[in-house]
């Protein structure tokens, strides 16, 4: 009997070849049944004790927005298997920073301020994530460190440039809120800084209300409280009423006589459409004595009534008129 190697070896491979394709099949079975099950079960709901490491946002006045510790909040939890392995993961990985409003945060004394567990109730989606229900907080109480900062409040100014349609204008001065903010950095920055900027608001053609948002200027070196104001301008149609004047003189002593040069001058009031008023019946204009009595040169500016509801606004031909006390010639 003949022993062929060739053909036993090429049997034993074929074998083993039939062999490892039955293997791969099992193992890849088994790797798809095991992630069936894993799946399965890590989107059940399940109740455990979570713990998460948490940094405070707050604007508090004063203080820096953020606190210099953390705290570890610790509630009884129901969610899905997966929001449970995410937040070991995050309890031992992440710090998670959350943001208070204000009105949550009470000061104890310094810089320490605390959060209650009470207010901890709006704040789970933020701690734990999406999809996570707090059964109990254990930790009931929060407490944080806010480091003192150098800080000044100034005024926010609008940059705008606005062009009107024919016989528009802006009704009223814009309204910012908030209209000042507060400047956070060191003494050498804050002492140049006595107002910051919006971003330009550019339109043409206004002919009706404007509002919106606008992005505060942020400035190098320092930290402002606020990124947007929100603004509104009043904008309307008006009408021009012309009427020429004479300029009446109020508050001289008694037997002092001044005399006003020119006497008369052109006004003209804008008023919004349509008129309920004539302004030229109802306002008069005038000089002050007491303007007179302090000016160096005898020149003074001439003054209105209050302005009726509905006149925008009043312009005489000439602002400043030439005075003279003529008893004291």
């Amino acid at each position: 009997m003949t022993f062929n190697f060739k053909e036993s070896r090429d049997s034993l491979a074929k074998k083993f070849r039939s062999g490892g394709r039955d293997w791969a099949v099992f193992l890849l079975s088994l790797l798809l049944a095991g992630g069936i099950w894993l799946i399965s079960n890590l989107s059940k709901d399940y109740s455990d004790t979570v713990s998460v490491r948490v940094e405070a946002e707050a604007s508090i006045e004063g203080h820096s927005d953020h606190s210099s510790n953390t705290a570890v909040v610790l509630a009884r939890c129901r969610t899905s298997g997966f929001n449970l392995l995410r937040a070991r993961y995050r309890r031992d990985m992440e710090t998670v920073r959350v943001h208070f409003d204000r009105q949550d945060i009470r000061h104890v004394s310094g810089e320490e301020y605390l959060v209650a567990g009470a207010a901890l109730n709006g704040y789970t989606s933020r701690i734990f994530g999406e999809g996570t229900d707090v059964e109990a907080f254990i930790s009931d109480t929060l407490s944080f460190l806010f480091p003192y900062e150098n800080y000044k409040k100034v005024p926010v100014e609008m940059v705008r440039e606005l062009s009107f349609r024919p016989q528009y204008m802006a009704s009223g001065p814009v309204k910012l809120d908030p209209d000042s903010v507060t400047v956070y950095g060191e003494a050498v920055h804050l002492e140049n800084i006595d107002r910051v900027y919006t971003s330009a608001l550019t339109a043409s053609d206004v002919s009706s209300d404007i509002h919106g948002s606008l992005k505060i200027n942020k400035i190098k070196g320092v930290r402002i409280s606020d990124e947007d104001v929100s603004f509104s301008l009043p904008v309307t149609r008006y009408v021009e009423v012309a009427s020429t004047m004479n300029v009446k003189v109020r508050n001289a002593p008694s037997g002092r006589r001044l005399q006003v040069f020119p006497s008369v001058v052109d006004v003209t009031f804008r008023c919004a459409f349509p008129l309920l008023v004539n302004p030229s019946v109802s306002v008069s204009i005038y000089v002050d004595y007491n303007d007179f009595a302090t000016s160096r040169n005898g020149r003074c500016v001439i003054r209105c009534d209050k302005l009726p509801r509905g006149v925008i606004s009043m312009a005489p031909s000439q602002e400043v008129v030439d005075c003279i006390d003529m008893d004291a010639i």
